[in-house]
């Protein structure tokens, strides 16, 4: 018998009244941009990952490289990641200007070496991106040291690690940002693309928002150059039944049995 690792069929089914009436709401108030469906989301994601503040943006690529050009990595500049992982995250790093610098992983989590880390720091590294990856987390106590130590900024690229935990502590929260993907395969995943990104810095939340609103501080008044990054509402309805529910994918499921 087949048995598909991931049936968002199956899983659509089991919440099928609720996602209904959810996208329902969303097309009695219009609300098809942003608006009070993705910032109930915003909050309630935030609280589940332990930070401040959360931003709904349109995919995770976006949380990324608006997490990226939020702590001034620009031309010039190298940003520390691993190879392994999806090639967003270094193409992001790249559509900042900035060149990736691959570092190699453990071979027991295949995640980021923080052993390896200091061989590659130069005088240009700006920033460290370790990717959490199969239900595991980087060694963040140690990558966190190292990057103090050379006052370089972390991005955690959580966007397939929702939920994760490193010694009590969330996914994302204990860098300077967190990155999540919603693509609908992922751990939470919406009905179509959806990301975000997490911080404790309200300054930093602040720039991320008005970056993805094409750097509006307010309608029509652009305090920077920004780009459209917005979640829409019907995404952020989905994921709110999601998350409400602890909706798991398969994938959750097989990751949490994998690192048992």
């Amino acid at each position: 018998m087949k048995v598909p690792f991931l049936d968002l069929k199956v899983q659509y089914a089991s919440i099928k009244e609720e996602i209904t009436s959810a996208l329902q709401q969303v097309l009695n108030n219009t609300a098809f941009a942003g608006g009070p469906f993705v910032e109930q989301f915003e909050k309630d994601f935030a609280s589940f990952c332990q930070c401040e503040f959360a931003i709904g943006v349109g995919s995770g690529t976006d949380a990324l490289w608006m997490a990226l050009l939020s702590l001034g990595i620009g031309p010039g500049d190298e940003v520390i990641t691993t190879p392994n992982t999806f090639i967003a995250t270094a193409e992001a790093i790249s559509f900042c200007g900035a060149k990736p610098v691959f570092v190699d992983v453990d071979e027991k989590t295949y995640n980021m070496d923080a052993d390896l880390l200091e061989s590659v720091i130069s005088p240009k590294t700006k920033a460290i991106v370790p990717v959490h990856l199969f239900g595991q987390m980087a060694d963040m106590d140690r990558i966190m040291e190292i990057a103090r130590a050379h006052e370089l900024y972390v991005v955690e690229d959580a966007c397939q690690a929702h939920g994760a935990e490193y010694k009590g502590r969330r996914a994302g929260s204990i860098g300077d940002v967190g990155c999540f993907s919603f693509y609908p395969g992922k751990n939470l995943g919406a009905y179509g693309e959806a990301g975000a990104v997490v911080t404790n810095n309200a300054e930093l939340a602040e720039k991320m928002r008005m970056f993805r609103d094409h750097g509006q501080g307010k309608k029509y008044y652009h305090l920077m150059i920004g780009w459209n990054a917005r979640m829409d509402g019907f995404q952020g309805a989905v994921l709110s039944v999601k998350h409400e529910g602890k909706m798991l994918s398969s994938t959750t499921v097989f990751l949490r049995m994998w690192t048992v």
